[in-house]
C-alpha cells in the first residue's frame, strides 16, 4: 500500500494502526539525517494521518491535568514558606527551587495549550485560564500567544521564523558570534551559550526579540509596539493588536504588585527566594525544551526561497524525557513533532498522534535518543552558526565538533 494511501486508512481507521509494527530506536535515527525535497508530504498529507477525532477536548482530562499542575505548585510554593531565611538552608533552597519550578512548569504548559484552542471548547474560558496562569508567571499572555502562532507558521524559517533563529554564517551577527566562539574555545563557550540561554534567554525573548527572524527587525518587543521596536520588513504585533498587548502587560503588572505587597507584609529577601527561584527553573525548562525541539547540528534551517510549511514543521525532534517529566510537563518535549503538524491537539491525545505520524512517515518524523544533558551540551557547544551545506537547500549548524 502506498504511504498516502495508507495514511487516508488509517485517519478513517485509527485502529489501523496496530496493524503496522513499532518502530525502532535503529530506524527512528535514521530520521535525525536530512530528507531530500522530493520525499517532503505536503501540509494536506500531513494533516491526514491525523484523525479529527484526536482534536476532541475532553474536559475531565484537561481540568484534571491543571488541577494536578496546580494542586502541586501551591503545595510546592507553600513549602519555600517556611523554609529559613539562613545561609545553613542554602542547599534545601536549591532542592526547593528545583522541585518547584519543576513541578510548575506543568501550568506554564496548560496555559500553552489554551493558547492553541486546545484546552477547553469554550474559547473565553480557556482565555481566561491560560492568561491567569501565564500572568502568573509573568508571561504577557496574548503576545505571546501571537508570537508563538507565528513560530508555529514560520517553523525553521531564516527570515519569517519567530524563536530560536539562528544567523547566518556571512552576517554580521554570523560573524561575530563565530568570533566569540573562536575566542573562548568550544566548552566554555558551551558554558556561556547554556548560561545565555537558560538563564537569560526567556526574559531578554520578551523585552528584545532575541534569536528571532530576520524579517521582525531588531530589536522587537511582547510589550509595545512603540518605536524602535517597530523597524522590520514585518510587524510581529500589528497596531490593531494593541489592546491585547495592553491587558497582557496589565495581568503581569497585576502579579507584580502582588509580588511587591508580599515583600512589604513578609520581607523581600523571602518574596525572592520563595517566587525569584522557581521562576528561574521554570524559564530554564521552557527555554530547554523549545531549544532541543527545534536545534541541533543535523537539523536545517531554509531561506524562503527553499522552505515550505510541511519541512519546517518536520524540522522538529522528539526527545526522551522520560515517565516523571512527561507526567509533570503533559508531554511537551516527547510529542513535539505531531504538535507542530496540528497544535489544536491536546497533550492526552497527542502520544497517539505521534505514533500515526511515526508509523505513516517513518523516516520524516525525528526522534533522538540521545540523553537529554548529553543532547543540550552537544548544542550549546556545537550550534552557534549555520552555513548551507553544499548539495542541499538548508542551512546546517557545524556538523563537527571544533578543534
Amino acid at each position: 500500500m502506498e504511504k498516502k494511501s495508507w495514511c487516508r486508512f488509517q485517519s478513517l481507521c485509527p485502529a489501523a494502526a496496530s496493524l503496522t509494527p513499532p518502530v525502532s530506536l535503529q530506524t527512528l535515527a535514521t530520521a535525525q539525517r536530512p530528507a531530500p525535497v522530493s520525499t517532503y508530504p505536503s501540509k494536506a498529507e500531513l494533516l491526514a494521518c491525523l484523525p479529527f477525532e484526536l482534536t476532541q477536548i475532553n474536559p475531565s482530562k484537561a481540568w484534571g491535568s491543571l488541577a494536578m499542575s496546580l494542586g502541586l505548585s501551591v503545595l510546592a510554593y507553600g513549602f519555600g514558606t517556611l523554609i529559613p531565611l539562613q545561609l545553613s538552608a542554602a542547599p534545601l533552597w536549591l532542592l526547593y527551587a528545583v522541585v518547584t519550578g519543576t513541578v510548575a512548569g506543568g501550568c506554564w504548559v496548560i496555559a500553552h495549550e489554551c493558547g492553541h484552542r486546545a484546552f477547553h471548547p469554550n474559547p473565553r474560558v480557556e482565555a481566561v485560564v491560560g492568561f491567569v496562569l501565564h500572568s502568573l508567571l509573568l508571561v504577557p499572555y496574548f503576545s505571546w500567544q501571537r508570537s508563538h502562532a507565528v513560530h508555529h507558521a514560520n517553523c525553521n524559517h531564516l527570515e519569517a521564523g519567530e524563536t530560536h533563529v539562528p544567523p547566518r554564517s556571512d552576517s554580521s551577527l554570523g560573524r561575530f558570534v563565530a568570533g566569540v566562539k573562536q575566542h573562548l574555545g568550544q566548552s566554555l563557550y558551551g558554558v556561556v551559550s547554556l548560561f545565555t540561554h537558560l538563564i537569560m534567554g526567556w526574559p531578554l525573548y520578551l523585552m528584545f526579540g532575541v534569536a528571532g527572524g530576520e524579517d521582525y527587525g531588531s530589536p522587537s518587543s511582547h510589550f509595545t509596539t512603540a518605536a524602535p521596536f517597530r523597524n522590520g520588513r514585518r510587524r510581529l504585533f500589528p497596531e490593531s493588536f494593541r489592546r491585547l498587548m495592553v491587558i497582557s502587560n496589565l495581568g503581569m503588572l497585576a502579579t507584580v504588585a502582588a509580588l511587591v505587597l508580599a515583600s512589604i507584609h513578609f520581607s523581600p529577601a523571602r518574596v525572592l527566594l520563595v517566587y525569584g527561584l522557581p521562576y528561574l527553573v521554570i524559564n530554564a525548562w521552557l527555554v530547554s525544551y523549545t531549544w532541543l525541539q527545534h536545534t541541533d547540528t543535523n537539523i536545517p534551517h531554509f531561506s524562503t526561497s527553499d522552505w515550505n510549511w510541511a519541512k519546517g514543521a518536520l524540522q522538529t525532534v522528539d526527545r526522551p524525557y522520560g515517565p516523571l517529566l512527561n507526567l509533570l510537563h503533559h508531554g511537551i518535549g516527547s510529542t513535539h513533532v505531531c504538535h507542530h503538524v496540528n497544535p489544536t491537539i491536546p497533550h492526552y491525545n497527542a502520544w497517539h498522534a505521534t505514533s500515526l505520524l511515526k508509523q505513516s512517515f517513518p523516516e520524516l518524523v525525528r526522534y533522538d535518543p540521545t540523553p537529554i544533558h548529553q543532547a543540550l551540551w552537544r548544542i550549546a557547544t556545537r550550534c552557534s552558526v549555520v552555513h548551507q551545506r553544499e548539495g542541499s537547500d538548508g542551512y546546517f549548524y557545524q556538523s563537527q565538533p571544533s578543534r
